[in-house]
């Protein structure tokens, strides 16, 4: 169960006199860019309506701030700093929008995680609940994570419940893949939702890019596409411990941070990189029930055509964008915590057994 704002019990006492709640959801993610902000009307369960979504990037200076605080249980004047910045985000997206409070039922605020370590029931988000009610005057669903990390889960993934309600519509069986920093999937078919992060994502891609000075990330997977792949060293990576674990597991962004190939030139590292990440989640899809005849594609790493290319090349399942059921690729994180906390206010649960192990 994740924390309320002070104001939240009023409108869960109220929930029985409302069938539809509209929600917004606000996502800082591993990638550490910015915060996205996602309008949401639904039920909790079913009903699914998406709305307007919207940006808005960290200072080069805010994110460098972020990515020192990694590994620190605690950092008050940054989660200050942090809130007023998801406040801030919030002002600009009514007035981008034509929106007002009064509009919206409650906010689903994920907060910046800072530390990931599950196995000694550890999880660090930051990220004040109480303070963000009290700058927007609206209701707020904050921490989700801690709840299920106490109860002996994962405490990640926590998208797959949304990925679910998407993926009604779809022949089962069904894989929804969030290429973030951090890659996770979620399984679904008829009577099965399992979850689990697959490994490394964009996160050492794009740390590997910028420390050449080639920009923020490998736009396209240019780079990688004229790099030959250092076989040894992704047979290397595969050998790690965490592939042989079945689902639920999650990691932090940094668990992988040993297996930068510093032995390498900037596009040869950036190929072999991108391997990594393909190879993690081939070896992940093994461990699903039955081969998916679908896998969706979310989350920046959908921009990244030569890792689709050699996604589909590895698993030889269909693999498309998530552009491909019209819906937003960079807005569904955002929608997802939005969903969670309308669950959350109709007492659903947004965690299970499969999906993070929580008991």
């Amino acid at each position: 169960m994740a924390k309320f704002s002070p104001v939240i019990n009023k409108l869960a006492i109220n929930r029985s006199k409302k069938h539809v709640f509209t929600a917004i959801g606000l996502m800082s993610g591993t990638s550490m860019d910015g915060i996205d902000v996602a309008l949401l009307q639904t039920d909790g369960k079913k009903h699914v309506k998406t709305g307007a979504f919207a940006s808005y990037p960290y200072s080069a200076a805010f994110r460098e701030k972020l990515k020192n605080a990694l590994g620190k249980y605690k950092a008050p004047s940054l989660e200050k700093e942090l809130t007023k910045l998801h406040a801030d985000a919030v002002q600009k997206f009514f007035k981008q929008f034509k929106l007002c409070a009064s509009d919206i039922d409650c906010i689903g605020f994920h907060g910046h995680t800072l530390h990931h370590e599950p196995a000694k029931k550890i999880t660090v988000q930051i990220g004040d609940g109480k303070l963000l009610h009290k700058l927007t005057g609206i209701p707020v669903v904050y921490d989700f994570r801690s709840d299920d990390v106490k109860a002996g889960g994962q405490g990640a993934p926590l998208v797959p419940v949304y990925h679910q309600a998407l993926a009604a519509k779809q022949k089962a069986p069904v894989v929804f893949l969030n290429i973030g920093g951090v890659a996770n999937i979620t399984y679904i078919s008829a009577g099965k939702l399992l979850a689990c992060d697959t490994g490394p994502g964009n996160a050492l891609i794009d740390d590997w890019v910028q420390h050449h000075k080639k920009g923020a990330f490998d736009n396209g997977g240019k780079l990688a596409a004229k790099g030959k792949v250092d076989a040894k060293w992704v047979k290397r990576f595969l050998a790690h411990p965490y592939f042989k674990k079945n689902m639920p597991k999650s990691l932090d962004r940094n668990a992988f941070s040993k297996f930068i190939p510093g032995h390498l030139d900037m596009q040869d590292g950036a190929a072999t990189l991108t391997q990594m990440t393909v190879a993690a989640i081939a070896e992940t899809l093994k461990r699903c029930p039955k081969k998916p005849k679908l896998m969706v594609v979310c989350g920046g790493g959908r921009k990244n055509i030569e890792l689709l290319q050699r996604l589909q090349k590895a698993t030889r399942i269909n693999t498309m964008p998530i552009e491909w059921m019209k819906l937003d690729g960079d807005a569904i994180e955002a929608q997802a915590f939005a969903y969670m906390a309308v669950r959350e206010v109709m007492g659903l649960p947004i965690s299970f057994k499969t999906t993070t192990g929580r008991k």
